[in-house]
């Protein structure tokens, strides 16, 4: 079978490729996740799109969401969940089955188009990721619009950063993970902490990240081919819950790299298909335009964050197997660097 290459950046000389797994890329997406892409767009994307945006409307999308991720992409079985409730920060570690704490953790950003997701809803992406790494995860629980609007959740998401490393965790020992919206947040982390002067992670992964909270790419892209999950319109509706009232340039919200900027590697994956497909190539050339290292996997299909979905998308499993390899490569890098710089 052909398989679709991969995007690399190589504009570090000191920057080797992490060591991916055996399984590459497919060019062709799987039956039963092509049929879930059109299943979707007859039943999923009509209901999102006659939700209204009231109270009652988010709590309906909120519900079927957190169905969706808990039948297909269930927690595994011997996961510990730990709340914590700490300092103004709110989350939870998730420890696959004999995994314990140590000196490394996932620090994962949910997605939600910052209205319907929830640490509880990612359990299963997370107890996935931790038994393919042996990394704890804790999963940030930020506060979501429309209760809670800009700047809450990007407050919540650098609140519970700055946590781990007053608990015990250096910047090195931490690998940052987000999927959609949580995307925007890991970016917009990032440059905070350029402008703080606070070390960055070992190394950030994203699953099909939003760059434009405007839409506009999503919107280009949903013209192309409807996307399975929502409308663009519909996705646009929600994000303006959390952005209202700001003008379009905040520099929180339309995210820009400084060239040169320090920043860690970075992997990037999304359906080649899905609405946020043009941000995720956006994402990948802003990052590389500006000196960093980052690797683009479009992978065949249409289903937003199919990593999150293993029951239904088969690609899900190779894509987390990756992702962990990428988490893994990150941090012997950046332990290597540390002992380089002690030496």
């Amino acid at each position: 079978m052909a398989h679709r290459s991969v995007i690399l950046c190589d504009m570090a000389s000191t920057w080797s490729t992490p060591t991916i797994g055996p399984a590459p890329v497919p060019d062709v997406a799987a039956l039963r996740t092509r049929f879930a892409a059109s299943a979707s767009v007859l039943g999923l994307r009509r209901v999102h799109a006659v939700l209204p945006p009231n109270r009652l409307g988010i709590g309906i999308g909120r519900g079927i969401i957190a169905s969706v991720m808990a039948t297909f992409g269930p927690t595994l079985p011997g996961t510990r969940i730990t709340p914590v409730r700490s300092e103004g920060v709110r989350g939870e570690w998730v420890r696959a089955a004999g995994v314990e704490h140590g000196s490394r953790a996932i620090y994962y950003i949910h997605g939600s188009g910052y209205v319907v997701c929830s640490a509880r809803t990612h359990r299963g992406l997370a107890s996935r990721l931790s038994r393919l790494t042996g990394l704890p995860v804790f999963l940030v629980d930020y506060r979501l619009a429309p209760e809670h609007r800009f700047p809450a959740a990007a407050q919540d998401v650098e609140a519970g950063y700055r946590w781990l490393l007053a608990h015990g965790y250096h910047a090195e020992d931490l690998v940052i993970g987000g999927d959609s919206a949580g995307g925007h947040l890991a970016l917009d982390l990032l440059l905070e902490n350029l402008r703080s002067e606070t070390s960055q992670p070992a190394g950030v992964f994203v699953f099909s990240p939003l760059v434009d909270v405007t839409l506009g790419l999503a919107e280009r892209q949903d013209r192309l081919r409807p996307d399975p999950m929502a409308p663009a319109w519909v996705g646009k509706r929600l994000l303006e819950l959390y952005t209202v009232g700001q003008p379009p340039d905040s520099p929180r919200l339309r995210l820009a790299v400084p060239p040169g900027a320090k920043l860690p590697p970075m992997l990037v994956q999304a359906s080649a298909g899905e609405m946020l497909s043009g941000d995720a190539r956006a994402w990948h050339s802003m990052i590389t335009t500006a000196g960093g290292r980052c690797e683009l996997e479009l992978w065949p299909g249409r289903i937003h964050v199919f990593q999150a979905l293993p029951l239904l998308v088969p690609e899900a499993v190779p894509a987390l197997r990756r992702a962990a390899d990428f988490v893994k490569s990150a941090l012997a890098q950046a332990d290597t660097t540390a002992r380089t710089k002690v030496s």
